[in-house]
């Protein structure tokens, strides 16, 4: 059966309950919609704590972790190899790559892990080495497999052993001639004469081969079983049993072992690019995650790479996006935020609402498609739409998000108000947390005029004495952050929900000149305490993109 098409369904970076939970919904309704694609959700940064209550609430795997969809090794056309192992002949070897229409030829043991390479250079270099007497002897190489490249079989003698000591040469001289240039141990091709074999064997060489299928006597079997001599027959003539016998030798002899450049299926391609131009080899063998090798790759196969093929859930800028995003081939969007940076080579599926959360176009869209909402998938959708309003205090909130969230806890058995209450407290339960784990739960990183980076960060609580514990640990942390990521300017937002309010903290060179022009305030002591800002989207981004604009203009 053919394998499924498989596309990834993804979140932002530092995935926040909504970001996770519309990924796996989203997955949920295409799976049950199309035919012959399989929908994965993925994540594309650490589970925080309040999505994580929500996750186990409804007994829910997290989706696996993708922190980058840029193309792998796994995604070109990997050229799988024919079974091959070392002890197989060149002539084994040659013929298989010619069959299968290869350049290189990986080796592996039993288990399928890579032991060497041979390549149809090296088999060639062989074959054009007819000065070396003693290669047969040399590479160890097995009296069956030298029957079986000179097209016969072994009349007498242990076809399993291996010819070790001697040269190979032709016998057509008269036997007293022999005599001069016969060693003991040399294999000895010859023709029908019994008292050419004779000599051989009163000599003790090793094999005999003797062609045009010629049946030697018994009495030459006799005296070759008495001392375990080989005896060879062969269909072919002197000088093509001459011509051939060299290709009997192992492959073994000949396949590099050492410094061999080789993939991993999870490499990125990125960065193979530049070993391949480094090792001018026209493939490479490819390693799978459990050891075997499982093929070759070669520069061609960078031509014709799939892409992965992601949708895009609760976001649609590139800085927020999973890494390398720019390499994927993005099928949709999903969105309920602003326009942003992204951009896509073909026209794509964009629904974006002005909703409160994602998980409420989600929520239409099962009713739109006609598909009953599984009562884990409602509850994961209702957490989402109660996190991302906080519980519809937020000014994003829209009567679309509470007639979603209403509906979905029916179908979930939750009531509304003591779910939130848990699920909040879990998420703000920072005590173990370390600054760097709480500064970026759930942080975003933007770009307003004239290139000017800032990120934001935000926790939600409705411990105000937890908030004063979490900006104790915070403050000195964003000292050190600011800088990193090419940011500038650092915010976080500790946001007290019952009170609808948010605590602004800010560091970095101009951070609180254009706070101070967003809203129009000056800081009390070293915060901004903003009334009645609760939203990261809709209250603090705008009012900062409009300051960033106004004190470029001003500086230009």
């Amino acid at each position: 059966m053919k394998n499924q098409e498989r596309i990834f369904v993804i979140g932002h970076k530092n995935p926040d309950t909504d970001s996770i939970c519309s990924a796996i919904a989203y997955a949920d309704i295409k799976n049950r919609t199309t035919q012959n694609k399989k929908y994965i959700p993925k994540r594309a940064g650490q589970i925080n704590e309040e999505t994580r209550y929500v996750l186990n609430r409804f007994g829910v795997q997290p989706p696996a972790y993708l922190g980058n969809i840029g193309t792998q090794v796994k995604d070109m056309d990997i050229r799988i190899s024919p079974p091959a192992d070392k002890s197989m002949s060149l002539k084994n070897a040659w013929d298989m790559m010619q069959e299968n229409s290869i350049v290189s030829l990986p080796i592996r043991d039993k288990d399928g892990c890579l032991e060497g390479l041979v390549t149809i250079g090296d088999i060639a270099k062989t074959y054009m080495d007819t000065t070396d007497s003693y290669l047969l002897s040399n590479a160890r190489t097995q009296y069956q497999r030298i029957a079986e490249t000179v097209g016969g079989e072994v009349v007498e003698g242990n076809s399993h052993g291996y010819f070790v000591k001697g040269k190979v040469l032709v016998g057509t001289a008269n036997p007293k001639m022999m005599e001069g240039y016969i060693e003991e141990n040399d294999m000895i091709i010859m023709g029908d004469r019994e008292e050419d074999h004779l000599q051989a064997i009163s000599q003790n060489v090793s094999c005999i081969i003797v062609g045009l299928n010629i049946v030697v006597s018994e009495k030459v079997v006799k005296l070759a079983h008495e001392k375990s001599i080989v005896i060879i027959r062969s269909p072919y003539d002197t000088f093509n049993i001459a011509r051939l016998i060299n290709q009997s030798i192992p492959v073994n002899y000949v396949m590099k072992r050492d410094n061999m450049v080789t993939f991993n299926t999870e490499d990125f391609t990125d960065d193979i690019q530049e070993v391949m131009i480094k090792n001018r080899h026209r493939a490479f063998p490819v390693i799978n995650p459990h050891g075997k090798c499982i093929g070759t790759i070669s520069r061609r196969n960078f031509l014709d790479m799939h892409k992965k093929k992601v949708v895009l859930v609760d976001h649609n800028e590139v800085d927020q996006a999973v890494d390398n995003i720019e390499k994927a081939e993005i099928l949709e969007i999903i969105d309920h935020h602003k326009l942003g940076t992204l951009q896509t080579m073909t026209p794509v599926a964009f629904r974006n609402e002005p909703v409160g959360c994602t998980g409420t176009i989600l929520y239409e869209i099962y009713g739109e498609q006609r598909l009953e909402i599984p009562e884990k998938i409602a509850g994961l959708l209702c957490a989402a739409i109660i996190s991302d309003t906080l519980m519809f205090r937020s000014p994003t909130c829209t009567q679309k998000d509470k007639i979603a969230a209403s509906a979905l806890a029916l179908i979930a058995g939750i009531n509304i108000e003591k779910f939130a209450r848990e699920m909040f407290s879990a998420g703000s339960n920072l005590k173990d947390k370390s600054p760097e784990e709480i500064f970026y739960q759930d942080y975003k990183k933007f770009i307003g005029e004239g290139n000017v980076s800032f990120g934001v960060g935000q926790i939600s609580s409705m411990d105000s004495e937890e908030l004063k514990e979490i900006k104790e640990k915070l403050m000195p942390f964003m000292v050190s952050e600011c800088g990193r990521h090419d940011i500038t300017r650092v915010y976080f937002m500790l946001t007290n929900i019952l009170e609808e309010s948010t605590e602004l903290l800010f560091y970095g060179e101009g951070s609180q000149q254009m706070a101070e022009i967003a809203f129009e305030r000056k800081p009390d002591g070293d915060t901004f305490c903003l009334k009645g800002v609760v939203s990261r989207k809709k209250q603090l981004i705008p009012a900062m993109m409009e300051a960033a604009q106004l004190m470029n203009s001003d500086y230009a």
